[in-house]
């Protein structure tokens, strides 16, 4: 049975992982960033919800007594 030959792996392996470099930083370079990188206002907003305000109990199938 014949030797695997693997003198060209780190030759492979190299030039994958520039290729994966080169394309990772192209897809980020058309990425269209903010100019201006001014802070947002972060106070929570508050919403009305159409539901009660008080916990519910879940019930689950097996908790259910039994017919």
């Amino acid at each position: 049975m014949p030797q695997l030959d693997t003198s060209t792996w780190l030759t492979t392996i190299i030039s994958m992982l520039l290729a994966l470099f080169i394309f990772f930083q192209v897809k980020i370079s058309n990425h269209p960033f903010p100019s201006n990188l001014s802070p947002k206002d972060m106070t929570p907003t508050l919403h009305k919800t159409p539901w009660k305000d008080k916990w519910t109990k879940i019930y689950l199938p097996l908790s259910l007594p039994l017919h």
